[in-house]
Parts: C-alpha cells; sequence; structure tokens
C-alpha cells in the first residue's frame, strides 16, 4: 500500500479538503468522471459524520494492491463516540456509492476502510503509482487554509521528533548515570584497599632496595589517581542526580586561598604558585567543594604548562562578590574549545592525545562554583596561556 495524501479531519474546510483530493486522485489515476465523484462523495460523507462528532480524526488515501488488481483505498480513523456506528445515515449512504466498505471499532478508536477497483484497462503499476505518489509531494497547496495546515503539520511532526529525541537522550543519559554511579561505588573499596597496601609498602621502605622502593612509589601515585577518577565518577553521577549535597559555613577568603594554595603548591612543585589579594570579605561555601574546585584549576593550570611555568592566583572583592582566577602560561585554547570547555566529558582534540582525562573536572567545577551562587568562565590564547575565573556572593 503506498499512502498518497493524508488530511486530519477537524473542521467543515478540511471536507472540503479531503473531497477535493480524492477528486484529483481519481483524476491522476485516470478514473472516469462518475467514479471519481462517487468516491470522493463516499470520503466527503464519512468525513462530514466524523467531524460532526469529533476533531480527531484522519484520512488516509492510498493506492494498494498488487499487478495487476490494484484499488484506490480511504481510511478513516476517528475516536470511538457513542452513538456512532455503521448504520449512521453518512456511513450508509457512502457504503451505496463504493462496492467496499468496512467499519471497525477497536477500543477507543473506529476505523472505516473503503476502496474502488482500478481497471486494468488504465494499466497502472508500481513506476505510475511513484509517480502519482512524488506528484502530490510537490503539488502546490489547493487554498490558503491547506498552506497554513500543511506547515502546522511538519512543525508537529518537527516537535514529535525533538521531543521524541529528547525522550531518548534522557534514558540514555540516565541509563549512563546510573551505571557511571553502579561503577564508581564498585571501584572504590578494591581501590581504597589497594592504597592501603602501597601505603603500607612505603612505610616499610627501609625493608627494600631502592629499585623496589621506586616501583612501590609509582604503583601508589597510579593508585592516587584512580582514586581521584572514580572519585570524579561519583561526583557527576551526583550531580546529574542532584543529590551532589554541602555543608556551607561563613569563612573568610583570603585566609582560606592561602591554605588551600600552601597545601597545592607542594602537590605542584614544578610550577611556583603566587596568590594576590585585593580585599577581604567572608564567603558561605562548603570548604571541601572549594578546596575541589581550586585543586582542579590547578591541577589543570600545572598540567598544560610547562615545568617551571609560573601560576598566578588572584582574589578581588568587587560588586558584592569575590572573584577569584587561576591564570597560567600553559598551552591555551582555540574558541571553539572555550565554547564547550564546561560541558560534560568534553576534551580539545588539541589535547587529546597528549594530555590523559576524561573531561569531567572542569564539568565538576562549574556546577559547585553555580551551586554556591556563583559564575565561572574562561579568557584564553592559543600559546600564551588561560586564566579561569569564577565568583562567589559575599556574605
Amino acid at each position: 500500500m503506498t499512502e498518497i495524501i493524508s488530511i486530519s479531519l477537524e473542521n467543515e474546510m478540511d471536507l472540503v479538503l479531503a473531497h477535493k483530493r480524492s477528486m484529483k486522485i481519481g483524476e491522476k489515476i485516470g478514473l472516469t468522471i462518475a467514479t471519481q465523484t462517487a468516491f470522493a462523495t463516499a470520503v466527503a460523507e464519512v468525513a462530514r459524520t466524523v467531524i460532526d462528532h469529533t476533531n480527531l480524526g484522519s484520512l488516509k488515501l492510498s493506492i494498494a494492491g498488487s499487478h495487476p488488481r490494484f484499488t484506490l483505498s480511504a481510511s478513516i480513523v476517528f475516536e470511538s463516540v457513542e452513538g456512532l456506528n455503521q448504520g449512521d445515515e453518512g456511513f450508509f449512504y457512502a457504503q451505496k456509492l463504493v462496492p467496499e466498505f468496512a467499519f471497525e471499532r477497536s477500543g477507543q478508536h473506529c476505523t472505516i476502510q473503503m476502496s474502488i477497483g482500478i481497471p486494468r484497462s488504465l494499466k497502472i503499476d508500481r513506476a505510475r503509482i511513484s509517480a502519482i505518489h512524488n506528484f502530490f509531494l510537490a503539488e502546490m497547496p489547493l487554498n490558503a487554509y491547506e498552506e497554513i495546515k500543511q506547515k502546522n503539520n511538519l512543525l508537529s511532526r518537527v516537535t514529535s521528533e525533538q521531543q521524541e529525541e529528547i525522550r531518548h537522550e534522557k534514558l540514555v543519559n540516565e541509563k549512563k548515570n546510573e551505571f557511571i554511579s553502579i561503577a564508581s561505588h564498585e571501584l572504590k573499596t578494591p581501590i581504597t584497599i589497594l592504597r592501603a597496601y602501597t601505603q603500607m609498602l612505603i612505610k616499610n621502605a627501609s625493608q627494600f632496595d631502592a629499585k623496589t622502593n621506586k616501583i612501590v612509589e609509582k604503583l601508589d601515585l597510579q593508585t592516587v589517581k584512580l582514586t581521584t577518577l572514580v572519585q570524579q565518577l561519583m561526583d557527576v553521577s551526583q550531580v546529574e542526580n542532584g543529590r551532589i549535597s554541602y555543608s556551607l559555613e561563613k569563612v573568610p577568603i583570603n585566609p582560606f586561598l592561602g591554605e588551600v594554595i600552601d597545601l597545592l603548591s607542594q602537590a605542584h612543585d614544578t610550577n611556583p604558585i603566587t596568590l594576590t589579594h585585593i580585599g577581604e570579605s567572608n564567603v558561605n561555601i562548603d570548604r571541601l567543594r572549594m578546596e575541589q574546585v581550586l585543586t582542579n584549576l590547578l591541577g589543570n593550570a600545572s598540567k598544560y604548562s610547562a615545568s617551571g611555568g609560573k601560576i598566578t592566583v588572584k582574589s578581588a572583592v568587587e560588586g558584592g562578590e569575590v572573584i577569584i582566577s587561576v591564570s597560567d602560561e600553559g598551552i591555551g585554547m582555540d574558541q571553539q574549545a572555550l565554547g564547550s570547555i564546561f560541558e560534560k566529558f568534553y576534551r580539545d582534540k588539541n589535547v587529546v592525545t597528549t594530555h590523559p582525562g576524561l573531561g569531567m573536572g572542569l564539568y565538576i567545577t562549574s556546577k559547585i562554583v553555580v551551586d554556591h551562587g556563583g559564575r565561572i568562565w574562561v579568557d584564553s590564547q592559543q600559546g600564551v596561556g588561560s586564566t579561569f575565573h569564577f565568583s562567589i556572593p559575599c556574605c
């Protein structure tokens, strides 16, 4: 069966369209005027009866069958209405006009099928059916009403497709987040045990030779990286599910920054870190989460900078908020990367093969900053370096 035309049956204007389009299809097939009129009138009578009872009907005009026996068919589907049945006057009259008429009720919907045979003398085949189908695809609307109706139908289809894509994407994300949550929790315990054993070996370093101790140190370093990765996976899962929690407290920003930078300077001793303040203020923060923000930003600054490259941290009180900036002299980013850098799992194509990572740190960082009522942004120039800024409201 090849569908030629589909018309929603909502009002009297659709009745006119149904009649005219039925006549036009009959004409393109080559039916006699009498046959065209009989079929079009039967379609119009059924359409009128349906429209009188509901505005939730639809008409499909098709060519069905196989060579050499083809039929012109009309299928009208509408919601089941109490008291409306095959014996209705409009339906009864239509049955007199076409040789094949069937009424079927299924659940909340009714379907009427009507068809007439196409004479073999008209030499209908698949090629002609395809040509007729293409003709109606390209044909201009009969009137302004049909033009508006076609545009509305197109908009409705596009909207439905977009909604389906959104639903599918949401389902995939839910499954992915569920997997991340389960996997990170399952990995956390064995990694914690592994880290405990490496720490025990480090404490007993005197019992081993230098080569063995070097291997243990490398093992411990990789275990730390795994621990960080698992924690990031857990954070992503919590962010996506809205379960990330905060223990907020009033904190003077400058001493807090000083403590964190002193600690991180030891972890990134290949890149000198300087801290400057302009003004002082209290902020309402979760200490551990804000330390995580600074750890991510300074970790990236060191990671994408050459050994010896300077990292500068500045804080300034401006317009009721503290703005903290982390600047480096690293490789920088292009404009495309700047637009996507805070997206989940995003990695700049220029560093995918040269620097390890999964693209979670900045995504988590941005969520923590936003959850603190702040904002985050970045300035960067390739070959010169990057500056990440984030704000925290004063309190």
